[in-house]
C-alpha cells in the first residue's frame, strides 16, 4: 500500500477502537471518570485493571464503534478536560507504582471554541511535561490515526509502538496540502511527504516497534498483551530518575 491508502485504511470503518483493545488486553478494567474540574470527556476512556497479572493504570482515546457511539465519544477528538483526566490517572499511577499504557486513535484534538476557552493547547502541553517526566514505565501505542497534538499528548511515554495501517504525524494530509499548496486534491502527495506510516516512522526512530496486524485476530490481541507484559516487567527496577532521564532524551533527539 502506498502512504495515502495507509491513511485510508488508518480511518477504516469497523477498525478495533481504544475500548476493544482495552477488553481484549486488560483484565477486570474499571474505567474512571471525570478531570476535577470541568467534567468527564468520553473522548478519553482511562481507569485501572491488569495485564497479565500485572497492575496498570490505562487510558485510551476512543473514537467509537457506531454513529451513535461516535457522537457520544466526539469522533475521538478530545476536550481539554480528557487530557487533565489523564494526567490525574497518570499521577495516580506514579502515586501507586504502576505502570501506564495508553491506546492512540484521533484525528487531533478538539478545535471548537469552547475547547479553547478552557485552555486546548496549555492541557495537551501540560500532558506533555507530566508524562516525559512521569516516575513510572510507561507505554503508548497508536492504534488507528496518531493526529497532531491531540495524539502527542498521550505518546510521551518510554516507547510508542505503532500498529502497521496506523499513521502518526503532525497535521492530517488533507490540511497539509491545503496549507502548503492550497489544494487539496494533492493530499496522496502530502501522505508521501509528511512520512506519517508504520514504515516511515521506524526508519526516523520516532516509533520503537511497529505492530503486524494480523486481520485483529484474537492471535494478535494474545501476542501484543504478551508484548506488553514483557516490556514492563523489563521496565521493573529500573530507579525512576533513569526512566526521566531516558524518556527525555529519546524526545530531545528529535
Amino acid at each position: 500500500m502506498n502512504a495515502y491508502e495507509i491513511v485510508l485504511k488508518s480511518r477504516e470503518k469497523g477498525r478495533p477502537t481504544a475500548v476493544r483493545y482495552i477488553s481484549r488486553i486488560v483484565e477486570g478494567f474499571i474505567e474512571l471518570h471525570g478531570d476535577r474540574r470541568f467534567a468527564d470527556d468520553k473522548a478519553i476512556v482511562g481507569g485501572v485493571g491488569f495485564v497479565g497479572g500485572m497492575p496498570v493504570t490505562v487510558i485510551g482515546i476512543e473514537k467509537g464503534e457506531d454513529t451513535n457511539d461516535k457522537i457520544a465519544h466526539n469522533f475521538g477528538c478530545a476536550h481539554p478536560e480528557g487530557y487533565r483526566k489523564a494526567m490525574r490517572l497518570m499521577k495516580e499511577a506514579e502515586k501507586f507504582g504502576r505502570p501506564v499504557l495508553c491506546f492512540v486513535d484521533t484525528s487531533g484534538a478538539y478545535c471548537g471554541i469552547g475547547a479553547e476557552e478552557r485552555g486546548q493547547s496549555e492541557a495537551i502541553a501540560s500532558s506533555i511535561l507530566e508524562m516525559i517526566r512521569l516516575k513510572t514505565p510507561t507505554l503508548s501505542i497508536v492504534i488507528g490515526e496518531g493526529g497532531s497534538g491531540g495524539a502527542l499528548g498521550l505518546c510521551a511515554a518510554d516507547e510508542v509502538w505503532i500498529t502497521e495501517t496506523s499513521t502518526y504525524s503532525v497535521i492530517s494530509p488533507e490540511g497539509c496540502a491545503s496549507i502548503l499548496w492550497k489544494d487539496s486534491a494533492r493530499v496522496a502527495e502530502a501522505s508521501e511527504c509528511l512520512k506519517m506510516t508504520a514504515d516511515d516512522l521506524a526508519v526516523l526512530g520516532a516509533v520503537e516497534r511497529v505492530i503486524p496486524e494480523r486481520d485483529f485476530s484474537e492471535e494478535f490481541f494474545a501476542d501484543l498483551k504478551a508484548d506488553i507484559v514483557r516490556f514492563f516487567r523489563g521496565k521493573r527496577g529500573i530507579p525512576a530518575e533513569e526512566l526521566v532521564e531516558a524518556r527525555y532524551k529519546r524526545f530531545r533527539k528529535f
